[in-house]
């Protein structure tokens, strides 16, 4: 309804210390470009790419450690519930994450939108433009494709380990972005 308050926001109380600022970890880097606002931790290593938004205001997200959140994607949450990326995620281009839990390890193909509730379980891979529709728990070390999301088959150890690579190459190709070293207009 127009002009009622989340509960969530009703315990700001006058002279009370606003809870509502993001908590940045060592050698992370945000993009210029990119939006983080409100309740938004971000672990040591993660990196946030051009255009993102982190929008953490009527709940909760943190970004986990040596992970990453790829161009034009967006984080949001409901009120009952934050958003939460493991340890060494990788998160393609224009992803939208939403209300829902990212395990550690996982990676989310470019253009994919995880839904309220869901779970991507640890090492799982979710293929390019999917849907992962409310509610889905994704199996640990899974491919998943379509939309809606379906299981495809159990990734190699191989698999799984490369979204790990994935992720430690872009810490550190965010430490030569966080040098100045490519210039934007």
């Amino acid at each position: 309804m127009p002009g009622m308050i989340d509960p969530n926001l009703k315990m700001l109380k006058k002279g009370m210390k606003n809870p509502f600022h993001p908590k940045i970890g060592k050698n992370v880097w945000v993009h210029s470009s990119a939006q983080v606002i409100g309740r938004v931790t971000l672990k040591d290593y993660a990196n946030i790419w051009p255009g993102v938004v982190l929008r953490g205001d009527i709940n909760e997200i943190v970004i986990g450690r040596y992970s990453n959140i790829q161009d034009l994607s967006v984080v949001h949450l409901e009120s009952e519930r934050g958003c939460y990326v493991g340890d060494y995620c990788v998160v393609g281009h224009s992803v939208i994450l939403h209300a829902c839990t990212v395990k550690d390890s996982a990676l989310i193909g470019m253009g994919s939108v995880i839904l309220n509730h869901s779970v991507i379980g640890e090492g799982s891979l979710i293929g390019a433009k999917s849907l992962v529709t409310e509610g889905t728990k994704v199996k640990p070390e899974s491919l998943y494709l379509g939309s809606p999301a379906k299981f495809i088959r159990k990734l190699t150890k191989k698999e799984v380990k490369h979204h790990r690579d994935w992720a430690e190459k872009y810490v550190r190709l965010a430490a030569v972005h966080k040098q100045g070293i490519f210039q934007s207009l």
